[in-house]
């Protein structure tokens, strides 16, 4: 029996009870395999039955005790039963013990597969106790997504949020007076800074405005205001993130940039960088939410396609050349050069970064954190690790020709180069690197492969209903017609409890394109970036467009997602 609770039982009772054919079963079990969710979650999300029929249907057949997990408090769960290996394995959760037997909630009492390993791990004997596959999911859910499931926020317990610990940013001296008049700003803050963490914001933005200060948080990309508070607190609120970054409470006049720690248990930990600016009615402040987990998502979660990811991977294993990474602020660059470092990682590698600001730190890796004012530069810095006998080097982002005839000497001479520019496709990069100086035979011998790329929203499993466009219509938009004649279901956004506005969480969109030797001669050649990008998908490049398009096909994104990413002409 297979961790992704393939379990023989459930598909025979379903098919002898008359509730689903044997193609049913087979395909709900082949989209399992895929997806590595359970056959009940598949069976519920095929639409074939409901959480609640499945449930009742066990019941009746196991007799296996049936428990509303909205009415079980799952923050009574004690820590030492939560095996989160083994609950991810099998898509069930220990609930409680009582004497030397442990009961584990279930939506398939099937699978005693599940009840072996927690009875073997545990030192318990494991006994079943059956729920509706939906509620135990958002639980799941919610475990998996981080550690700080004991703190609860919709309580705000004051004690807790006021007691969180900024670790080594507290300044006693200049807090001492807080504990009265500030202790309220302090949990609002704290409070704040949580929410966010729990609703899965990148950034914060705390505004001040002549009659009123708002507080936004980017979610999946977009922005939505979540508080307004007194537009008198403002320059209190100011004050104490000043204080927790570190920064001079006392200068308002110009930018300052500052970094908070924030403990939220024994295991859990979030980076905050933090950006001040004066405006006329006082100092915005938006902080960024650095997440070390983001860089451990193995490469096969970002979203490439499975040709994608093999150029990405083949290149990644070349000992010299350079691999650059294109887009917007905001588009996903730096996960995706994380992911490649990550790969790279082996006691093997001498790997060295250059980058402005760390944004995450990682085992192994030598960061080095670029300093303008001190005179500490990409170019500088790239010199200086080609003189510490590099593997790979990775380089922030090419600015200027200094740089990139640097980066561009180092891929020649048996480094792995990796870095970032700012263009809008993989095409414009190499242009780009044209109009800085740089010789079209340097770019063709060094550059081994390009992806830009975009992040756009997916639809939330949860709520996603199919929409009627017609075939006329998915032409125009770009789809081509062999996906038309096999067919598939357009998906759009509707919105529930589980997401925000029908979409959770990003998927990447990529343009992978790989400097084959017709491309190189197009470079040397001095071609423009359409002569190169029209080389390239003569040679079986998708561009952003197709790359989007194909994830709707997939059921992953809607059409105006793609359109609101990508270019549409």
């Amino acid at each position: 029996m297979s961790s992704s609770g393939l379990h023989l039982g459930l598909s025979t009772l379903f098919i002898r009870k008359g509730l689903l054919s044997e193609e049913n079963i087979a395909n709900a079990i082949s989209n399992s395999r895929k997806s590595k969710d359970s056959l009940v979650s598949t069976i519920i999300k095929s639409k074939y039955l409901s959480a609640r029929e499945i449930a009742e249907l066990c019941y009746e057949e196991y007799g296996t005790p049936l428990l509303d997990l909205n009415e079980f408090d799952t923050s009574n769960i004690a820590e030492e039963l939560l095996n989160k290996k083994l609950i991810e394995k099998h898509k069930c959760l220990p609930l409680f013990k009582r004497g030397n037997r442990l009961y584990i909630a279930t939506s398939d009492p099937t699978n005693i597969n599940a009840l072996e390993d927690f009875q073997f791990s545990l030192g318990l004997h494991a006994e079943a106790i059956l729920v509706e596959d939906d509620k135990l999911q958002k639980i799941l859910e919610v475990l998996s997504e981080d550690d700080i499931s004991g703190l609860n926020l919709a309580g705000a317990d004051e004690q807790a949020l006021a007691n969180i610990e900024i670790a080594d940013t507290e300044r006693k001296d200049e807090l001492s007076s807080d504990s009265s008049d500030d202790a309220p700003i302090v949990i609002y803050i704290n409070k704040i800074l949580t929410d966010a963490i729990r609703k899965g914001a990148s950034d914060l933005h705390f505004e001040p405005y002549e009659k009123r200060y708002r507080i936004r948080f980017r979610i999946d990309g977009i922005l939505h205001e979540v508080s307004e508070p007194p537009v008198n607190l403002g320059g209190r609120i100011s004050a104490r993130l000043k204080v927790m970054s570190k920064l001079d409470i006392a200068e308002r006049r110009v930018p300052q940039d500052g970094r908070i720690k924030m403990k939220l248990s024994r295991t859990k930990s979030i980076d905050f960088r933090v950006s001040t600016l004066p405006t006329i009615w006082g100092e915005k402040i938006v902080m960024r939410i650095l997440d070390s987990s983001s860089a451990q998502l193995g490469i096969e979660k970002l979203g490439y396609e499975d040709d994608q990811r093999q150029l990405y991977e083949e290149m990644l294993a070349k000992p010299q050349g350079m691999i650059l990474v294109t887009g917007p602020t905001g588009s996903g660059k730096t996960v995706s050069l994380y992911t490649g470092l990550n790969i790279l990682n082996t006691e093997e590698r001498n790997i060295s970064t250059a980058e402005d600001p760390v944004e995450i730190n990682l085992e192994g890796v030598n960061q080095v954190h670029i300093n303008l004012k001190a005179g500490l530069t990409f170019a500088s810095a790239l010199r200086s690790f080609l003189r510490q006998d590099p593997d790979v080097v990775m380089v922030g982002e090419i600015r200027d020709l200094e740089t990139a005839e640097i980066a561009i000497k180092a891929a020649q001479t048996g480094h792995l180069v990796l870095s970032t520019l700012h263009t809008n496709s993989a095409a414009e990069t190499l242009t780009r690197l044209l109009n800085m100086g740089v010789p079209g035979y340097n770019i063709a011998s060094s550059v081994n492969l390009i992806i830009a790329q975009r992040l756009a929203r997916r639809l939330c499993p949860a709520c996603k209903k199919p929409e009627d466009v017609p075939a006329a219509e998915l032409l125009r938009l770009g789809f081509n017609q062999q996906n038309i004649d096999q067919g598939f279901t357009v998906y759009k956004p509707c919105g529930c409890d589980l997401c925000s506005g029908g979409y959770k969480g990003r998927v990447g969109i990529y343009e992978v394109m790989k400097i084959t030797d017709e491309i190189a001669r197009t470079i040397m050649e001095s071609g423009n970036s359409l002569q190169i990008a029209q080389q390239a998908k003569s040679q079986g490049m998708r561009d952003l467009r197709q790359s989007g398009l194909l994830k709707v096909v997939h059921g992953v994104t809607s059409i105006a997602e793609v359109n609101r990413v990508t270019s549409f002409n």
